[in-house]
């Protein structure tokens, strides 16, 4: 694998002084190296050898602790291989990367247009209403209301009854689709790992702060698939084209799937739709906007708008062709785009995330 070592801060590089800076370098090599922790433990020695890395530090020592801590594995051949907590790490390193101004902020509700079943028992009361759910009866507070009105003789009249007050949770459906053509490494860019990197940390802060929340991660090329969060930081890009359309019906279906009323997508590509599936056909047009792919492709994305899914695109690219068709799709979806470079796309997907938090229901 080609690393271009002049993307990491060679600077900091220099300065590691013991295992947990060691750790964020190796993850961040895993993350390059498509999941591989052979590939990424191969380039740590060579970077030890050009001189980023102290020579003196042991890294078969390291290596070692990270077996002992159980972050990596063998499997049947004796290869390295990511285990779960490997895996759950890298998650939490991409969080911690990308989101940590969220640590030190609340938990919100989600600008969404339908309010959500759930409710959470606060620990204030109030008094009984008519129609109130008596499951919320707060016993304690309902018993001392008719001991202050009759110490002598406990008896419960309908004024005694106070209910706990409640909070509305509202619970959203979250999918992510990213695009793994060619094209999201040519040109010396490499703008996959920062889209997949966006992804492990969205799961981990949904996983750790919004547990009622769910996201599927959909990856789109020549077709689409879904990609197990266990599984996500080995999805590496191909020799694909990009169908779009692909990429947001597997989304659609998997978020109709899902029990939540609220349902959004994230679409994070740097292309043009260039191919279709007809059948077992693959219909592909690479040069410009190919009207039979555009049309196909739009209907899908009013397929999403008819469910309720709210569709934002992050486009990795500015060409004036491709920004009027993102238009129109986002016209048609009533939903919003954003044209971001690799390095500002993580700030973008955390501003529209925690935006659609923070809104109050009523």
């Amino acid at each position: 694998m080609d690393y271009r070592y002049g993307e990491l801060p060679l600077d900091l590089l220099r300065s590691l002084l013991g295992f947990e800076e060691l750790l964020r370098l190796f993850l961040e090599l895993v993350l390059r190296a498509g999941g591989d922790p052979e590939e990424a433990m191969a380039a740590m020695r060579r970077l030890q050898q050009m001189g980023v890395i102290d020579p003196d530090l042991d890294l078969d020592e390291f290596l070692r602790a990270l077996e002992e801590q159980g972050l990596v594995g063998r499997d049947g051949q004796g290869k390295l291989a990511l285990a779960g907590p490997g895996e759950r790490r890298i998650r939490r390193a991409a969080l911690e990367e990308i989101f940590s101004s969220l640590a030190r902020s609340g938990a919100g509700l989600h600008a969404v247009p339908r309010a959500g079943g759930g409710t959470e028992l606060l620990g204030e009361s109030r008094p009984w209403e008519f129609g109130d759910d008596l499951v919320r009866l707060d016993p304690v507070r309902t018993v001392a209301n008719a001991a202050r009105r009759d110490p002598e003789e406990l008896s419960l009249r309908p004024d005694d009854f106070e209910v706990f007050e409640t909070e509305s949770q509202t619970a959203c459906a979250t999918a992510i689709a990213i695009d793994i053509s060619h094209s999201m490494v040519l040109y010396g860019e490499d703008r996959f790992t920062p889209a997949k990197k966006v992804a492990l940390a969205l799961a981990e802060l949904i996983l750790s702060k919004y547990p009622k929340d769910t996201i599927d991660v959909v990856l789109f090329g020549d077709d689409a698939s879904v990609v197990p969060l266990e599984q996500l930081s080995q999805a590496s890009v191909g020799p694909f084209h990009t169908n779009t359309k692909a990429g947001l019906a597997l989304s659609r279906g998997l978020l109709a799937r899902r029990r939540s009323r609220n349902r959004q997508l994230f679409l994070i590509t740097d292309g043009k739709p260039s191919c279709i599936r007809e059948g077992s056909r693959l219909y592909k047009n690479p040069f410009g906007l190919d009207l039979k792919i555009v049309n196909r492709t739009l209907e899908e994305v009013e397929r999403c708008r008819r469910d309720g899914i709210q569709l934002t695109t992050f486009m990795l690219a500015t060409d004036p062709a491709l920004v009027d068709f993102v238009e129109t799709m986002t016209k048609l979806a009533r939903g919003r785009a954003y044209y971001a470079s690799p390095t500002d796309l993580a700030s973008f997907v955390f501003r529209d995330y925690v935006r659609n938090r923070k809104k109050l229901f009523r």
